[in-house]
């Protein structure tokens, strides 16, 4: 069963000054429901770690505090 859903997860590889989005994970109380953003951004990647985390910076470069999971982004193409 396990080697069943591992032939269709992605590798998501993210190097330094690759530009990504990051999922919105939580819903603000006067967000629009089905019609708000899914995804936040662009950032810029700072630095990757081997269990996934990623440090993230604005595209003016303010670096963000808290690590995001690799889950949560997607490489983003403008």
């Amino acid at each position: 069963m396990a080697r069943a859903f591992n032939v269709r997860v992605r590798h998501r590889e993210f190097n330094p000054c690759d530009l990504v989005l990051r999922k919105v994970l939580h819903v603000a109380p006067n967000s629009r429901g089905k019609f708000s953003y899914k995804y936040d951004g662009p950032f810029v990647v700072r630095e990757t770690f081997s269990g996934g985390a990623i440090i993230l910076s604005d595209m003016d470069g303010t670096e963000n505090v808290l690590p995001a999971n690799a889950e949560t982004l997607k490489k983003y193409y403008p």
